[in-house]
Order: structure tokens, then C-alpha cells, then sequence
């Protein structure tokens, strides 16, 4: 497994898609599902690149990158997403948030490796 590191992304404007959750208790096939819908996003059109984390209270912030509003769009009507985000409403997820926002801005910060 590769060192964690945020999304390398181009420079905006590009917009990102901010999923806030709640689990439920159990994987129940979870940890496999997101696997794949990371896989097959990864190959769509416009897809830019994605953040994740969960903490110990179950609460996952995960914000995939996208070129366009289509490209996202594209994704949400994609048959096998929609098909895994009605099994998560069903058993994975307690409460779920999403929110589409426009990057118009964006920076980080690197540590040079010899400090």
C-alpha cells in the first residue's frame, strides 16, 4: 500500500463532489463494493481523482474530483453506481450527506523529504 497523500489534481477550476456518512455496523461487502466503484469511476470521463478517510466513529468524508458538472452527472446516472448507492441506502449507510461544489481555487503543502 502506497503512503497516503492527497489527490494530485490539475489547476481549477474543477469541481468536487463531497460525500459525508455515517456507516452501519458490519462491512457486509462494503470494503469490496468501494474497491470497485473506485476502479470503475477511476475509468470514467472527467474523473480527476479522489480523497478518503473514515474515522474510528464510523463518520467517512470521501471527495472525488471531476472535469465538468457532465462528467459527474454521467457518473450518478452510470448503471452500476446506481445500483450500489440503493444497497448502501439499504445496509451500509446510517445517514449520508453529498454536496457539488466549483473549485475555483486550490494549494497544499509538501515536506522535502530530508527534513
Amino acid at each position: 500500500m502506497a503512503d497516503p497523500a492527497p489527490a494530485s489534481l490539475p489547476a481549477p477550476p474543477y469541481y468536487a463532489v463531497v460525500f459525508t456518512s455515517v456507516r452501519t455496523a458490519g462491512d457486509e461487502g462494503y470494503g469490496d463494493r468501494a474497491e470497485q466503484m473506485l476502479k470503475l469511476a477511476s475509468g470514467q470521463p472527467g474523473f480527476l481523482g479522489v480523497d478518503s478517510a473514515r474515522g474510528a466513529d464510523g463518520l467517512g468524508i470521501t471527495v472525488s474530483h471531476w472535469s465538468d458538472e457532465e462528467s459527474i452527472a454521467a457518473w450518478r446516472g452510470h448503471a452500476e453506481h446506481v445500483l450500489t448507492r440503493a444497497h448502501g441506502r439499504e445496509h451500509w449507510y446510517a445517514s449520508f450527506a453529498v454536496h457539488v461544489a466549483k473549485v475555483e481555487r486550490a494549494y497544499g503543502f509538501l515536506r522535502p523529504a530530508d527534513l
